[in-house]
Formats: structure tokens, C-alpha cells, sequence
């Protein structure tokens, strides 16, 4: 999508994704001035981990002492880092490294107009990057509104919720003044607003997996609410407790919580317990400091076995780039395969390394092709997407398909589309090879 506004074509015109533009506007910005270079993405992605981390440890610091604070921003660190989400920035890094920031400035005492207008140009750019932290921004607004009127007890109490609305409005006019100039407005509508809300409505995950994500959560609150540790008076408190809370209720409202949507929580969440800590525990730390440091050295063992990886794969294969992602495009290309009408059902970062066009506009992110519920937003000429996987078998005509080693090549709910799709591989396709943990498949010459 980053490559595609790179090229000429605006978000949701040639290709389409479910997010907000300026995820896309920052990928482009790496791509257009760096080109295409892993190198420079995962550098920025410390650059924004590194953001998010450091403000944190500000956030921290506001109620507890400096080394409760660097523990807490060694811990964001590396829960950030989890989850699978090392190998890239996923779009809740570059949102928390607007949305952290802005939660600290709201703690801070010092008042002024500047000060509410960044803020709300931070949460702006947030939301523009993850729409689902629109119910952080609406509670941290009302937060405002409440804190401003305890603070000023006149009129002047509804300037700084204003001057916070107003900069988070900058931004999103911004997002929205390209389409409006295009005369595509309700492309930027249907596919910015209510494609994610019809999405959220469609797809949910059982209440139970819901509950064993975020019942950590909820039962930390509560425990400290019952112990008294939680003072709603101190209005750092408030705001932090405010963004967990705006989180929770997206996930809930949401319908689903993936490993890498915590990333969202984990700031304000390391920050609370950093002022718990501090409350309850603080003259009886230093004994547990041996255990910390055991503790933060052991957590990151997802990172070190990446970190193996990639010097196996440098002494293996002469390159410290590894994953499917990578290694099938340069299959193709060392093999001299056409790449016009390759179907990536996965690793479809392959599109982008081999300068080639998903087969259909749904099929930019393949998950997508499925995902009827969001058709309308780009005007899908297919009204299924059981309609929209069979144009691309049998109407596009795949030369090759791509998929990954004993897995399914979708959701296991979706029992229909597995069925078909493997039948298909069957009739119309051979397996050519396997690339690490991918299957290539081409298309037979039928008579």
C-alpha cells in the first residue's frame, strides 16, 4: 500500500487494506526516501519502540522512583518485541509512539495552549494509524473535559478539550483533503470508517479467548481498586487509567484480541504497575533485584532465538535477511519465473519485493479475499467471497500459488474456502517446491 502511493495511486484506489492512510503515508515516506530497504524499516522501528519506551519510563516516572521507571521501559521494550512481531512494525508500533507521548504531556502540570493542541495532533495521528484507539481518545477527551473544569471552575475549563479536539481534527482533515480533492470522499468514508465498524461486527472471537486476554487486566484494576491503592483524585492516575480502560473497550468492542493488540496496552499497563510498585512495594525492591534482572534477561527468549536466526542464516546462506517473506521471491527470481499473476495466499510481502500486483484488489492483504463484510467499502465486483477466491482460481488463473507448509491455507472456520482451494491444487496445480516453509504450486498445462 506504501509502494502503491509511492507510484501515483492513493490509499484504497489501486490497492486496499483495512487501516487508516497514514500508516501508508509512513511506509511510502521510508520507501520513497530509502527505497526499498528492510534495513531502514526495522531501523525506524527501533526509533519507534524506542519512543513509545522512553515515554513510558516518563509516564512512570511521574509517581515512581527513576529505577521502577527504567524497569518499566526495559519491560515495554521487550514486550514489544514479542509476539512475532520483531521480524516487522506492525501498525501498533508507530501508533504508540504517538498515542505514549501524548499521554505524558497530559500528566504533565505545566498548562498552555501549544500544550493541548500538540497533544491532540499526537492522538490525531494515532487514531490515523490505528482507528481503534478512538475510544482512548474519547475517554481521555472526557478525562479532560473533567480534570480542566475540577482545575479552572469557569468557562476557560472547555478551551483546553477544545484545543485537544481541534489538533486531533487537523490531522484527520489532512488524511481526508487528498480524496476530497479526487472527488473520492466516500472512498476515504466507507473504507477509513465503516469498513473497520462493519468488520468489527462480523468477526469476533469466542467470549471465552476474549476473557483470558484481557481478564489480566480487568483483575489487576479491581485488585487495586479493593486495596485502596488507586487514588482517582490524582489526575495522572486518572489518565492512565483512563487509556486502559479506552483500550479494553476496543478490544471488547472489537470482538477479537491478537498477540500484537496488546502492544497498544502495554505502556499505560507497565505504567500502572509501576505506580503500585511504588505504593506498596517500593521499600522492599531492592531484594528483588537479583530476580528482576534474572526476570528481564529470560522474557526476551523469542528475540534471542530471532537473533540465532539470523546469524545462522548469514554463515548458512550469505544473508542476515531470512523468512519466507524473502526467500520466495528470490526463488522466482533466480529460477527467471514470471511474477505478473503470482498468487501469494501467503508471505504476500512477495508482491512488494518482486515488483508485482496482487491478482485482485481483496487479495492485498489475503486474508481479505474472505472478508465479504468489507466489499461494499471498495465496490468489489464479487458479493462473496467464496465468489471472490473462485474469480481468482479459475477466472485469473494463478501461474503459480504460494502457501505455507502444513498449514491451512485459511481461518479453520472457514471449512468452505480450505475445501475448495485445496481441491483446486489438486486438479489444476503441482507442488514445484518447497522454500523453507512455503509450498509453490504451478499451474498444470491441461490439454
Amino acid at each position: 500500500m506504501g509502494q502503491s502511493w509511492v507510484d501515483g495511486y492513493l490509499p484504497f484506489t489501486e490497492l486496499w487494506d483495512i487501516k487508516p492512510p497514514l500508516i501508508f503515508f509512513f511506509f511510502g515516506s521510508i520507501i520513497y526516501f530509502f527505497g526499498k530497504s528492510f534495513i531502514a524499516i526495522r531501523l525506524i522501528g527501533v526509533l519507534l519502540v524506542t519512543t513509545s519506551s522512553f515515554f513510558t519510563y516518563k509516564l512512570a516516572k511521574e509517581e515512581a522512583s527513576k529505577s521502577i521507571a527504567l524497569i518499566t521501559a526495559v519491560l515495554c521494550i521487550i514486550l514489544q518485541s514479542l509476539f512475532g512481531s520483531l521480524q516487522g512494525i506492525m501498525s501498533e508500533h508507530i501508533a504508540m509512539a504517538f498515542m505514549t507521548p501524548a499521554i505524558w504531556l497530559m500528566v504533565t502540570t505545566k498548562n498552555s495552549i501549544y500544550k493541548w493542541i500538540g497533544i491532540g495532533i499526537l492522538v490525531g495521528c494515532a487514531l490515523m494509524i490505528k482507528l481503534n484507539l478512538a475510544y482512548v481518545a474519547l475517554i481521555l477527551g472526557l478525562i479532560i473535559i473533567w480534570t480542566s473544569y475540577k482545575n479552572e471552575k469557569s468557562i476557560l475549563s472547555i478551551l483546553n478539550p477544545i484545543l485537544y479536539g481541534l489538533g486531533a481534527l487537523v490531522i484527520i482533515v489532512i488524511c481526508f483533503l487528498p480524496y476530497y480533492k479526487d472527488d473520492l470522499s466516500m472512498l476515504w468514508w466507507k473504507s477509513v470508517v465503516e469498513a473497520p465498524l462493519a468488520y468489527a461486527g462480523a468477526r469476533n472471537d469466542s467470549f471465552i479467548k476474549l476473557l483470558a486476554y484481557l481478564s489480566p487486566f480487568i483483575l489487576l484494576i479491581w485488585y487495586s481498586w479493593k486495596r485502596g491503592l488507586l487514588n482517582f483524585k490524582n489526575h495522572n492516575t486518572l489518565f492512565i487509567i483512563g487509556s486502559i480502560f479506552g483500550t479494553l473497550l476496543a478490544f471488547i468492542k472489537g470482538g477479537r484480541v491478537n498477540g500484537h493488540y496488546l502492544i497498544l496496552i502495554y505502556p499505560t499497563i507497565l505504567a500502572f504497575i509501576a505506580i503500585l510498585i511504588k505504593k506498596k512495594y517500593s521499600l522492599r525492591l531492592k531484594k528483588f533485584i537479583p530476580f528482576i534482572s534474572l526476570f528481564l534477561f529470560l522474557i526476551p527468549v523469542e528475540s534471542y532465538l530471532e537473533y540465532y536466526n539470523i546469524i545462522k542464516h548469514k554463515i548458512e546462506r550469505g544473508s542476515v535477511f531470512n523468512g519466507e517473506g524473502i526467500t520466495v521471491p528470490k526463488y522466482f527470481k533466480d529460477y527467471g519465473i514470471n511474477s505478473s499473476n503470482i498468487y501469494f495466499a501467503e508471505y504476500h510481502i512477495g508482491y512488494w519485493l518482486m515488483n508485482a500486483k496482487p491478482v485482485t484488489k481483496s487479495a492485498t492483504q489475503p486474508s481479505n479475499i474472505l472478508k465479504d463484510e468489507m466489499f461494499f467499502a471498495y465496490e468489489n465486483p464479487r458479493a462473496t467471497g467464496e465468489k471472490e477466491l473462485q474469480f481468482i482460481i479459475e477466472q485469473k488463473s494463478p501461474s503459480h500459488i504460494v502457501t505455507r507448509k502444513n498449514r491451512r491455507v485459511f481461518d479453520k472456520k472457514e471449512y468452505k474456502a480450505n475445501f475448495y482451494i485445496n481441491l483446486q491444487l489438486l486438479k489444476l496445480y503441482k507442488p514445484l517446491d518447497t522454500v523453507d516453509n512455503a509450498i509453490i504450486y504451478e499451474r498444470l498445462k491441461l490439454k
